[in-house]
């Protein structure tokens, strides 16, 4: 016997909508111009008990850096597998002054086994522009577990680590927020409706005609000539204006995790689909799920009446995209 599913075109407050919730504009975009910036150098890691690198380049490398100190020797010489060679990175977040403190990551380069208990010598950070704003240098950490202990911990991966607090900034990056007095806000989630709103709301709390959504990722603000010389209390102000962003009509299916997620209220039109000892149908009759009325054809109460009777998570997913292929969901269908 096939199950019936009947689910109704009729709409209530009851049903199950998924609204979007009301989030501060800091939330959802940052001011052009504000922005990290990603730093990266070639350092030495020393200390490694026989687990560094064995070929030549760490050992030429070092014999050059005694070099700078006034020591004069050969790489054969300094040949051990007590280093290696690493690569350095951070991300440098924007009004970052020198004295203030960066976390860092450290990759071997070479075939070294383990970079466990390792010292990174002093290693410059460099920008994109080929400036050092940063240096770094300290002990490493890899995190995960410990010798000799009883509690079970996640295995560590031992050619990578970070350093806390590892790299001292050394220069300001410069950060150009303002320009023809103009500020402008950039979207995480480039989106029309979103970028429209965000002016709306600014325009709203200032009561003037300040800000103008250029595209779907831009939105531009004027900045008001009483804040000429106030210029962070007015990002401050613009930051906790609340906004109620657009969440696209869109379902993202993971195969291998049997996970369903979709946005927005997404509603279905009448239809007939039998799919194994499923029969579902949406018509605008009565209500009926397994004894339980449901009072709108959306999304969400497919789902949930397939789950109440009994449909497993690939039951739900192939049900989904042939209603997809049919032209039934025309909403925008992403697999994983």
């Amino acid at each position: 016997m096939k199950k019936i599913i009947y689910l109704s075109l009729v709409l209530s407050l009851a049903s199950i909508i998924f609204a979007s919730s009301v989030v501060r504009i800091e939330d959802i975009a940052r001011f052009r111009g504000a922005m990290d910036n990603q730093l990266f150098g070639v350092g030495v890691v020393v200390g490694l008990d026989g687990n560094g690198d064995s070929g030549q380049l760490p050992s030429t490398l070092l014999a050059n850096m005694l070099k700078n100190f006034g020591v004069v020797t050969t790489a054969a010489q300094l040949k051990s597998k007590n280093s290696a060679l690493v690569m350095v990175t951070a991300n440098i977040p924007p009004f970052y002054y020198p004295g203030m403190k960066l976390d860092v990551t450290v990759s071997s380069m070479g075939d070294a086994k383990s970079l466990r208990d390792g010292v990174l010598l002093q290693t410059p950070l460099y920008g994109a522009d080929g400036n050092v704003y940063a240096v770094a240098q300290g002990q490493i950490s890899l995190g995960g577990e410990e010798s000799k202990q009883s509690v079970s911990l996640q295995k560590r991966y031992q050619l990578v680590g970070t350093i806390p607090n590892g790299a001292i900034v050394q220069k300001l990056i410069p950060s150009d927020i303002v320009k023809a007095n103009v500020v402008t806000l950039l979207l995480n989630k480039p989106d029309f409706v979103t970028a429209a709103r965000v002016a709306q709301a600014i325009n709203g709390k200032f009561d003037a005609e300040i800000a103008k959504a250029v595209d779907a990722a831009a939105v531009d603000v004027t900045l008001p000539s009483i804040f000429k010389n106030k210029l962070i209390d007015f990002l401050a102000i613009i930051e906790q204006i609340t906004v109620t962003p657009n969440i696209p009509q869109e379902i993202v299916i993971n195969e291998r995790t049997g996970t369903v997620i979709f946005g927005g209220d997404i509603q279905l039109p009448d239809f007939t689909m039998s799919y194994g000892n499923f029969s579902i149908s949406i018509t605008n009759g009565t209500v009926s799920t397994a004894g339980t009325k449901t009072t709108s054809n959306t999304i969400a109460n497919l789902i949930s009446a397939l789950k109440a009777l009994g449909a497993t998570p690939q039951d739900i997913i192939a049900i989904i995209e042939s209603l997809h292929r049919s032209g039934i969901i025309q909403q925008n269908v992403v697999i994983m």
